[in-house]
């Protein structure tokens, strides 16, 4: 009964309750997050807090088309990420946030998430292939090309800034031989030259964002570097060159017209012209002997003779001039002359000839031919004595052997005389000897006949001349000399006259005239440098400068007596000549030496050398150093010629005009009396080390500025640098002290060693008197000292109090404007109005600065000159034409308004602001296609219809329609090997998409491709525009297809399965690349059957394909991977095993199944008849041992004393636990019959040992050596025994009686 009474009670109660709950409510801050975008998964981004004035338990919720970006915990509100968020495709959303207290409706609310962009995107250049050919004569300044890098980012991190990384090839004239602008302009910065430099070069440049947030640090962002090919145009500017410096030949006399003597070849020095050469002779020695041909060769053109040129060396000189067909770059003939030397050699064209003079003062002519002479000889003359009056000489013109001759004698009284000499080339003087004195008698005849005869060695013709010889009476006796030989001295370059001795007599008996002696010396060497007088043969200098000893120091003479009846005698005179002191010492090569301040140190040995005689004072040498105002601080050593510096060399103690270059004196002299000597040279450069530091002109500046005043110079600082290189005396300025980043200071170079430092305020920076009305800064004058050291100054700059009122601009007037490119509109665009609140103003529109963009980046300068602005703030097209879309889309003019009649205390200018120009595209970009590496390559066996076999790239400077690209298929056709040309129509199709700003054309093959043709197909595809105004523009390309034949297919084995060799993919990939130097096209990876006895576990199928379409062949593979040792190894560890044709593997494999199948057919014959042999011998063996097992059995349950705690398998006598002992129910023990299973490591061996393309893989892994696995359980007990001795214990560890016993009769052990 009390129920219903309650019931009453409680449920007013209830109701009231439930009236009464009020649904929860969120934070008014709970309207809008602001979350960055390089937030990771997973983090706390924010909390949903609502409150509730009931305390009820809330839920909380998001939902909304972009939910997915969150997860909610429900019961805490904590929210996390769930996907990253990305500024560039979504930098803001709207999502719908709920909380439920689970008594109202849910309580829905929508926020705003705002992405908060960082700087997560690198520069991407909008082209990646670059090339441009430019004149090596292209001025410095030249713009060569411009480039474009894009950054999604915003802010710093979008601001790209350019730089050249490396250029290609690597010189030090290369190096800053380019420079980039912050615009991407490519400007040339040095000159060019295509054959002293380089006629290409590469310039790999990079993009980098000016840096900003990324995963809470500072991170700049850089692009793929891109390479830039400039190829330099040669001009015809330099003249041609010969081949080689000298050319010489030799032509035989005799030598018909038109033979060809020698070639002559010159080159364009213009290599990148290489313009034809026409070649001339413009002088000659010998004009009309040789003519040269327009290839070059000279030829003779003219009878030769050698001996015309005897006294020109026999040689003819030929200038060979060689002309460019066409003139240089200045409008000139380039041309250049070289003399070739053209030796003439001889032929045996002359005999000797007899000519009635004396050498040396012949001239053969035909007036001195004689053959006959006369003589005269007194009677009795000694033997060897010459005739007198006997002037003959004999003369051939030829050279060599061909002017070698024999002389004779013959005629009636040849045995009388003889003739000397007997062998002579050229031309000799000839005289007729008395060889027997007694024949020539006056009393017998009076006059005596010989013929003189004269025969060519080589040819055998002869000339013959009649000697006629008179014979006098004279006395009996001649003169004669007391000794054969006199030995005599002199110094050289004695005076004429000077007698050489004056004691040598020859005696004669005779009276009279024919006693009366005179003397003479033949001819012969030094004769003329010698005289004897006749009368008293006293030997004197005859020429004095002839006689010198280091070119003779001994002479041999032959002095003559003559008596009056001209019977003579003579000896030999032996003349040595004494050196005196009459040669200069020689210094060798020249002395530059360049040595370092302070540290360096001078040690050089002069090199000299005296020509008289060695081993005297005359050639023994002294050096000494002549005094200059330098030369304190050096030595040198007097013997050896060491020049060394005594204390350090300081370059700022030489004077600044000789650039660090002392030179000394060094004197050479010998030690002769008098003394010779030679003065040279020695240049010290002593180079600049920085040990000075700079020096300010005051030690305290103090300067005045006036308030608002920006961009104003504040005051000058100076400072100079002792040191005297420009290196180490660069004198950089820095300012630092409270304050100074209000204040700019730039360095100006006055010259060598000193600066001044401008202190200017920036042009956005003013002061302000009110805040501060001075600044106590602090100058510092730096140079590239290693240490870091630097000279300060103090600087007070006091700031002056004036006041301003700027004008302002119109804001409504700086809305933006829209101008379409390439000269579509002209004139006024646009005006900016300017306004001043003072009633005098006077106000002008200035244009302050212009901002060149595209898509957000600053391109530099390229649209400045695009508009003008002026006065009156009327905005004009300046460059209609000029104006590019593709290189600015956005130009914004920074204007100001400045007011004329402002007073000078006051700001004069407005602040500035922006009138944005934007600028339309029009189609006036081609398409063009981006270079791809890749190799196209069809297999004609794999690919299928509506399979992509090729692929092109393309992009359209353009934008919307006018960039907008599509692709077709112009022309197939087929090259075949041979050569043949076969056009296909409908085989391929082309496909357009875009991705990433990039138009893709995938090309798909249409039917099937005939499997037998082998060759290329050339694929033309052309890339058009869709131009939404004027005619579409279009490129075309040409692919190359190469067929491969499926001989090329190798297959490569793995000891891994085809998982794991799938994963590695890409590094086997890499590897086999490295090593062949292909494109590797993976085929197929599959696992290899378990049968197969084979070493790997998978293969893997593949064609290694080379850019023109050729492939490797397995015998081809296996050289290339085995000379690669890098690849190899790397192969062997991803578990290569064995390289071998798919073909061949395949074909092995029946081979390997049938050999199996005989195999095991023979063993199991074999098994069958052991069996049955083993079966019948042991049958009563088996009886036994089984009446022992089952004591055995019997015996475990006595001693267990239970029975198996496990039930058996019905049928037979195996307990169920795993892998039991059928017979004991011992405990589980691996007997090692897996060993001999097909998988056992064993089977992974080839069979083939003999295999060319296997890879051995243990000559490189260590090898692991397995013990018998009998050897590692230890011997198997006898079952029966073990069972007895374990009835030494009781199941409950009670000690039982030992019962145990041996028999080995009862051995169940093979069992």
């Amino acid at each position: 009964m009390v129920w219903p009474w309650l019931s009453c009670l409680l449920l007013p109660a209830l109701m009231v309750s439930v009236a009464a709950n009020m649904a929860p409510t969120f934070l008014s801050n709970m309207s809008a997050v602001n979350l960055p975008e390089d937030l990771p998964v997973g983090a706390e981004v924010f909390w949903l807090i609502a409150q509730d004035q009931d305390n009820d338990p809330l839920t909380y919720g998001i939902s909304g088309a972009n939910a997915y970006f969150f997860n909610v915990t429900p019961n805490t509100g904590e929210v996390k990420l769930a996907n990253l968020l990305d500024y560039e495709t979504l930098y803001w959303f709207a999502i719908n946030i709920f909380v439920n207290d689970g008594h109202n409706n849910p309580v829905q609310n929508e926020m705003l998430v705002i992405v908060e962009d960082r700087n997560d995107n690198a520069p991407i250049f909008q082209k990646t292939d670059f090339s441009t050919s430019i004149s090596e004569t292209l001025p410095v300044g030249s713009l060569l090309l411009s480039v474009l890098a894009k950054d999604k980012d915003t802010g710093s991190g979008g601001a790209v800034v350019y730089s050249i990384e490396k250029v290609i090839p690597s010189t030090d004239s290369s190096e800053y031989l380019f420079r980039i602008l912050p615009n991407g302009s490519i400007i040339l910065n040095g000159s060019l030259s295509y054959n002293n430099k380089s006629a290409f070069y590469q310039l790999e440049l990079k993009a980098c964002d000016s840096g900003g947030r990324y995963n809470n640090s500072f991170v700049v962002q850089c692009s793929s570097p891109v390479f830039v090919s400039i190829s330099v145009i040669d001009k015809p500017d330099l003249d041609p060159q010969f081949v080689r410096e000298f050319y010489s030949a030799s032509v035989a006399e005799d030598a018909p017209q038109g033979t060809s003597v020698l070639k002559v070849e010159a080159m364009d020095g213009d290599r990148g012209i290489n313009d034809p050469v026409i070649y001339s002779i413009s002088n000659s020695t010998r004009p009309g002997w040789f003519d040269i041909g327009p290839d070059g060769v000279i030829r003779v053109s003219g009878s030769l003779d050698r001996e015309q040129l005897l006294e020109e060396d026999e040689e003819v000189q030929v200038q060979v001039t060689a002309t460019e067909m066409h003139p240089n770059v200045y409008g000139q003939e380039a041309k250049v002359s070289m003399w070739v030397t053209l030796r003439v050699t001889d032929v045996n064209d002359h005999k000797p000839e007899f000519y009635n003079c004396s050498l040396p003062t012949c001239t053969f002519t035909p007036q001195e031919a004689q053959v006959n002479f006369t003589g005269y000889v007194d009677e009795h003359a000694s033997t060897r004595i010459p005739i007198d009056d006997l002037t003959m000489v004999v003369y051939d013109p030829d050279k060599g052997s061909n002017g070698t001759f024999l002389l004779s004698l013959g005629g009636p009284d040849v045995e009388a005389f003889s003739v000397s000499p007997e062998r002579a080339v050229g031309s000799v003087d000839v005289q007729v000897l008395v060889r027997a004195p007694s024949l020539v008698d006056y009393e017998t005849q009076t006059v005596m006949l010989v013929q003189v005869v004269a025969t060519d060695s080589v040819s055998r013709s002869s000339s013959v001349a009649l000697v006629t010889i008179h014979l006098r009476d004279i006395n009996d006796h001649r003169p004669t000399f007391p000794h054969n030989l006199y030995n005599l001295s002199v110094f050289e370059h004695s005076a004429v006259g000077y007698v050489v001795t004056n004691g040598i007599r020859a005696s004669d008996p005779d009276t009279g005239e024919g006693g009366r002696i005179t003397y003479s010396l033949l001819p012969g060497n030094g004769a003329d440098i010698f005289a004897v007088d006749p009368d008293s043969g006293t030997v004197t200098v005859r020429n004095s400068e002839l006689l010198d000893r280091e070119k003779q120091a001994m002479y041999y003479l032959t002095l003559l007596a003559t008596d009056g009846g001209n019977l003579s005698s003579s000896t030999m005179l032996q003349i040595v000549l004494l050196d005196i002191n009459d040669n200069k010492p020689v210094v060798s090569g020249s002395y530059n030496i360049f040595v370092q301040e302070e540290e360096g140190n001078v040690s050089v040995t002069i090199q000299a050398h005296d020509d008289d005689q060695p081993g005297t004072n005359h050639s023994l040498l002294h050096f000494s150093l002549l005094s200059s105002p330098d030369s304190h601080n050096f030595s040198v050593d007097p013997d050896k010629g060491i020049l060394r510096n005594l204390g350090p060399l300081d370059r700022e103690a030489i004077n600044p005009t000789l650039g660090g270059r002392i030179v000394l004196t060094v004197r050479v002299s010998d030690c002769g009396e008098p003394a010779l000597w030679t003065d040279v040279n020695v240049t010290i450069t002593v180079e600049d080390i920085n040990d000075n530091l700079p020096i300010f002109n005051q030690s305290s500046y103090s300067f005045s500025v006036r308030e608002r005043d920006p961009g104003v110079l504040v005051g000058v600082v100076e400072a100079w640098d002792a040191d005297q290189t420009e290196a180490n005396n660069r004198i950089s300025f820095s300012l630092s002290g409270g304050g100074a980043n209000n204040f700019l200071l730039r360095g100006l170079v006055l010259g060598s060693g000193r600066a001044k430092g401008h202190l200017w305020l920036p042009s956005g920076v003013s002061l302000d008197y009110e805040t501060q009305d001075s600044f106590s800064l602090t100058v510092s004058a730096e140079n590239p000292d290693p240490q870091g050291r630097d000279a300060t100054a103090k600087v007070l700059v006091n700031v002056e109090d004036v006041n301003d009122v700027p004008p302002t601009l119109d804001s409504a007037s700086l809305r933006g404007i829209r101008v379409a490119e390439n000269g579509s509109q002209h004139g006024m665009v646009a005006e900016v109005v300017a306004q001043d609140r003072d009633t005098m103003a006077q106000v002008e529109v200035q244009l302050v600065n212009v901002i060149c963009t595209k898509a957000g980046v600053n391109v530099g300068s390229l649209c400045h000159g695009w508009f003008s602005v002026l006065a009156n703030g009327s905005v004009f097209i300046s460059q209609s034409e000029v104006i590019d879309y593709e290189t600015c889309d956005l130009v914004t003019l920074v204007v100001r308004a400045y007011d004329l009649t402002t007073d000078p205390r006051f700001q004069a200018y407005s602040d500035n602001g922006s009138l944005p120009i934007t600028i339309e595209d029009v189609n006036d970009n081609a398409p063009y296609f981006l270079p791809e590496n890749k190799t196209f390559v069809i297999i004609p066996e794999l690919v299928i219809p509506n399979q992509q076999v090729a692929s092109v790239q393309a992009r359209d400077d353009d934008s919307g329609n006018n960039g907008a690209i599509l692709f077709s298929i112009l022309q197939v056709d087929f090259i075949a090997k041979d050569g043949a040309v076969i056009p296909f129509r409908g085989f391929f199709r082309v496909s357009t998409s875009l991705e990433a700003s990039v138009f893709i054309g995938n090309i798909e093959l249409v039917t099937n491709l005939d499997s037998t043709l082998q060759g290329t197909y050339q694929v033309m595809v052309k890339a058009q525009d869709r131009s939404s105004e004027g005619p579409a523009q279009e490129a075309k390309i040409t692919l190359n297809l190469f067929t491969v034949d499926q001989s090329y297919r190798v297959r490569l084995q793995f000891s891994m399965s085809k998982e794991e060799v799938g994963a590695n993919t890409e590094e086997i990939k890499a590897a086999l690349v490295q090593a062949t130097r292909t494109t590797v096209y993976i085929v197929n990876i599959q696992d290899i059957e378990s049968t197969a006895r084979a070493r790997g576990r998978s293969y893997l199928d593949a064609y290694f394909v080379f850019s023109n379409g050729s492939a490797l062949t397995v015998d081809q593979l296996s050289v290339t991977i085995r000379n690669d040792e890098d690849s190899l190894t790397k192969l062997l560890q991803l578990g290569l095993v064995v390289l071998g044709s798919q073909e061949g593997q395949e074909s092995e494999l029946p081979d390997t199944l049938r050999n199996t199948i005989i195999g095991l057919g023979v063993a199991l014959l074999l098994v069958i008849v052991i069996m049955t042999t083993v079966l019948v011998c042991t049958q009563k063996s088996y009886h036994r041992k089984l009446r022992a097992m089952k004591a055995s059995k019997e015996a475990r349950k006595t001693a267990a004393g239970v029975m198996p705690p496990v039930s058996a398998i019905p049928g037979t006598n195996v307990y169920n636990t795993e892998r039991a002992n059928p017979v004991l129910n011992l405990p589980t023990k691996d007997l090692g019959f897996e060993s001999q299973s097909s998988s056992s490591d064993l089977d992974h061996i080839s069979l083939n040992s003999l295999d060319d393309n296997s890879v051995d893989l243990e000559n490189s892994r260590q090898e692991i050596k397995k013990e018998p696995l009998h050897s590692l359980m230890g011997p198997d007990p006898e079952p029966l025994n073990r069972v007895l001795s374990e009835m030494k214990a009781g199941t409950h560890g009670q000690q039982k009686e030992e019962l145990a016993f041996t028999n080995p009769g009862l051995n169940t052990t093979d069992l």
